[in-house]
């Protein structure tokens, strides 16, 4: 469950100029008679996570009952620790078209590679290239007339072959292991529909693209996600009751389906809360001064609404879990090395 909405200590409060009560409370010490140190069965009561929604391309869910601490630490995982594979080389054998080679390697760098990158190590200058750290792509096109085209045909599409090149045109080699290990998955551009290159009748693309490993800490190209963000969940706090004359007004101060109006059993006009997901805490309520005392706008400190979306390296509902093993990852690390420190600390 979210637990109690309504406890104070859990909001932030905003007004219509500021923002107060933003800083977290459960340390011990801040009230008195009260033991907040931290204790494992308390957090394991006090998580919840809720899927919203997901599908191959995003995922929607709550994170509730910890600090923004480590929902952030979680954010920044996705986008810059979690790795993914892309195209790190290119080497052209020709390109006769407009576009550079620079700018062609820098377009192919970019297009999103799904495959598993469990099944590769990290790149290694002493290791060198092999087929346990890299994946070979070829892409060889050549652009053709389309015989038999009328002669009043503009699009390019009907009179040439090959006029657009596309994602869909890089092939995997598969070489050694990777043939077994990757199996029914093989690696392949996300979307075949990425435009690379124009071409007309007489250019051509020849060249060989390695893929490695990595994570978006060292290029933005292998950060698994398009978009990794929370806000916190808005909540709204009614003081008095709306009186009935301005129960419409009051709705039409929030986005479409924050707030509705409906009838009590005397046929009163009241207000009820329809989705508070929907409030973008726009605070224009807080400008009308005939609703001044009757409402406190807030959001819960500890209710992250979280929103993945996968750039499509990695299917969106595997990138949650590959963040939480790279925090365990972390742990594991800093749990040694304090061991470690107090191990020797009189060494």
């Amino acid at each position: 469950m979210a637990g109690n909405l309504d406890d104070v200590r859990r909001h932030v409060k905003m007004h219509s100029e500021h923002v107060s009560n933003v800083t977290n409370t459960e340390f011990p010490g801040v009230y008195p008679g009260e033991d907040h140190s931290w204790d494992f069965d308390k957090f394991k009561e006090k998580l919840h996570v809720e899927v919203r929604g997901v599908d191959d391309e995003a995922v929607d869910f709550d994170l509730v009952g910890v600090d923004a601490s480590i929902a952030n630490a979680f954010r920044r995982i996705l986008i810059a620790e979690v790795p993914t594979v892309a195209v790190e080389n290119v080497y052209i054998w020709n390109n006769t078209s407009v576009i550079q080679d620079e700018v062609l390697a820098h377009r192919l760098g970019l297009v999103p590679i799904r495959a598993d990158p469990a099944l590769l190590d990290f790149p290694d200058k002493a290791v060198g290239t092999t087929d346990r750290n890299t994946l070979v792509f070829h892409l060889s096109v050549t652009c053709s007339r389309n015989p038999g085209v009328a002669k009043d045909e503009t699009d390019p599409a009907v009179l040439y072959k090959n006029a657009n090149v596309l994602s869909g045109h890089m092939e995997w080699n598969g070489v050694g292991e990777q043939v077994n290990d990757f199996g029914n998955n093989p690696p392949r551009p996300h979307n075949p529909k990425i435009l690379i290159a124009k071409l007309r009748p007489g250019q051509e693309l020849g060249m060989e693209l390695h893929c490695v490993k990595g994570i978006g800490q060292d290029h933005a190209k292998f950060s698994p996600v398009a978009t990794a963000s929370y806000r916190l969940m808005p909540h709204v706090v009614f003081r008095q009751p709306i009186p009935s004359q301005l129960c419409d007004k009051f709705v039409s101060c929030f986005p479409d389906g924050v707030f509705a109006v409906e009838q009590d059993a005397k046929g009163r006009k009241k207000v009820v809360v329809k989705d508070m997901r929907k409030d973008t805490v726009s605070r224009e309520v807080l400008r009308h001064k005939e609703f001044e005392g009757m409402v406190e706008l807030t959001r819960i400190r500890d209710f992250f609404m979280f929103r993945v979306e996968s750039s499509g390296s990695i299917p969106a509902p595997s990138l949650m879990p590959m963040a939480v093993n790279v925090m365990r990852q972390k742990i594991t690390k800093l749990k040694a090395a304090a061991e470690n420190l107090y191990v020797n600390r009189d060494a």
